[in-house]
């Protein structure tokens, strides 16, 4: 195995020579016969050990490299020695001059004599890694080191050089950010506390880079948040010294409503309803068509208790804000004072008779048909009946009886807001009580006009009958529903011929259908008879 040398005390001597150095190494002793030479001239030597041999520096110039050669194993590799004064190592410049507190900045370093560096030191602490690219140049990873300025020193086998200035920046700290949440959109400013601020290059939204931010002072950051999926990130700095820790700053998702309980309510407010949907935690205001809500309760993240505020009548859509932003809108009607008639249980039925229900021809019914107290229905088929049953007498009859009989107490009790002439034709009706002290009559179409609120209630109080001729309509506009239409009669009601009718009909006595005659809505008889012919009825 050839002679190793790893270090020559000293590396340096006057040019006569004759002085001695020390060649400190390995494979020195009992190897055979051994040459030292000072570039290509040998010299006499001692061999002390097997690590050490004292040599005779032989005269010379400029830097030559000294090897140990054993004739039967090899040369050692060469280590240079400087005839003349030591070549002590400048430095002149670094590039950059700063860098992170944390290390792991790559730096240049220039100046002179840097050929056989041993170290780089950073304010005395050891350079993570360098690499001699020429006598001129060295490449250096910074260490660790506390915030600062520091001198930067090359050391050779000649010597340490003389220091340049490096300046470690702190790692920037975050302490806060104010508000802490905010909608996925993005578009929320917020603040940014902490210190070592300065110079911030990047603010980070888990990954997401914020586009715009202003540095405010060492210790603050005003921050336009970027766009991001819903969720906890973190929100992070980076300065030149470095990225700080993370604060979190919460993406909430945007609300969303399913459902709105009860749905309608009257122009005063006062309605306590129930909002549910998902997101509501938080929510920081409800809107009922622009009018917000000045009582609510977030009963969780998917229901909200609410105080519906005074609105015109109407529909209106229902919308919660909370950081997220604002949500889809549901549907909540503001009706009319007047309040619908409640049928119970006789809603159900198309046709409901007291004593008998008589069919002639293809009648169809869709709903429930019966009778109560009586038992009879005939003409089923060839009448049909669908979506419903027959009940002929049965317990369901007796209670939808039992319930017609309320609802036509209420109905016929109710204060009128109008009078009506005998015949209703021609006339363009709006929501309200409209009494006839005799009986009404309708020869043509009478035009009820919900004005755009489904909610709107027309009831129609008739003191004896209602009559109306062949082929008379009841015409349903913007937004009147058959459901919301009432006819309390106080004797018995006839259908003309192919009239198209609308509305719950509450005759005290019985209700003759004629021939052809649609109805969208109840056929109800208090005490008598119904008496159908080849008709189309349908429970609203």
């Amino acid at each position: 195995m050839a002679p190793v040398i790893t270090s020559l005390t000293p590396s340096f001597g006057p040019p006569a020579g004759f002085n001695s150095v020390v060649i400190t190494g390995s494979g020195y002793a009992n190897v055979g016969p051994l040459t030292v030479r000072f570039g290509t001239k040998a010299t006499t030597f001692t061999i002390d050990s097997d690590t050490q041999i004292t040599a005779i520096v032989p005269p010379g110039t400029g830097t030559v490299n000294v090897t140990v050669e054993v004739l039967l194993d090899g040369t050692s590799n060469p280590m240079p020695y400087v005839y003349g004064p030591a070549p002590v190592p400048t430095l002149t410049s670094i590039t950059p001059t700063s860098g992170s507190a944390a290390g792991g900045t790559s730096v240049v370093l220039t100046g002179t004599n840097f050929t056989g560096a041993t170290a780089v030191s950073f304010g005395g602490t050891p350079a993570t890694s360098f690499t001699v690219n020429s006598s001129t140049q060295i490449t250096a990873v910074t260490p660790a080191h506390s915030a600062g300025p520091v001198s930067v020193t090359v050391t050779t086998p000649f010597g340490t050089s003389n220091g340049v200035a490096f300046t470690y920046i702190a790692v920037p700290t975050l302490t806060g950010v104010t508000p802490n949440s905010g909608p996925p959109s993005g578009g929320t400013v917020v603040v940014l506390t902490g210190t070592g601020l300065t110079g911030a290059t990047a603010v980070s939204f888990g990954g997401t880079p914020a586009t715009l931010f202003t540095v405010n002072s060492d210790t603050q950051l005003t921050v336009l948040t970027p766009a991001h999926a819903a969720g906890t990130v973190l929100v992070t700095v980076t300065t030149p010294g470095g990225t700080s820790n993370g604060v979190a700053f919460t993406y909430i998702p945007v609300p969303t409503l399913t459902g709105v309980t009860p749905n309608s309510g009257p122009p005063s407010g006062g309605t306590v309803v129930v909002l549910t949907g998902t997101g509501l935690t938080g929510a920081t205001a409800v809107s009922f068509g622009g009018t917000p809500a000045t009582l609510f309760t977030v009963n969780s993240d998917t229901q909200l208790t609410v105080l519906t505020p005074a609105h015109a009548a109407g529909t209106v859509p229902v919308t919660v804000t909370t950081a997220g932003g604002t949500s889809n809108s549901v549907s909540f009607t503001y009706a009319s004072g007047l309040a619908p008639v409640d049928l119970g249980t006789a809603a159900s039925f198309a046709v409901l008779g007291a004593s008998t229900v008589t069919n002639t021809g293809t009648t169809a019914i869709t709903g429930d048909l019966g009778v109560s107290p009586g038992t009879a229905v005939t003409g089923f088929p060839p009448g049909t009946v669908t979506g419903g049953a027959i009940h002929a007498g049965d317990a369901v009859a007796a209670q939808a009886h039992t319930d017609l009989q309320a609802a036509y107490t209420d109905a016929a009790g109710r204060t009128p807001t109008a009078t009506v002439t005998a015949d209703l034709a021609g006339q363009t009706l709006t929501s309200g009580m409209y009494n006839a002290t005799a009986g009404i009559g309708l020869n043509g179409t009478v035009t009820l006009d919900g004005q755009g609120n489904p909610g709107a209630v027309f009831i129609f109080q008739a003191g004896t009958t209602l009559i109306t001729g062949a082929n008379s309509v009841v015409n349903l506009v913007n937004g009147a529903t058959a459901d919301n239409v009432f006819w309390q009669v106080g004797s018995s009601a006839t259908l003309g011929a192919n009239t198209d009718f609308a509305g719950s009909l509450l005759a005290a006595t019985s209700v003759t259908v004629t021939t052809g005659v649609t109805a969208d809505g109840n056929i109800l008889a208090l005490n008598g008879a119904v008496t159908l012919d080849t008709n189309t009825i349908t429970a609203p």
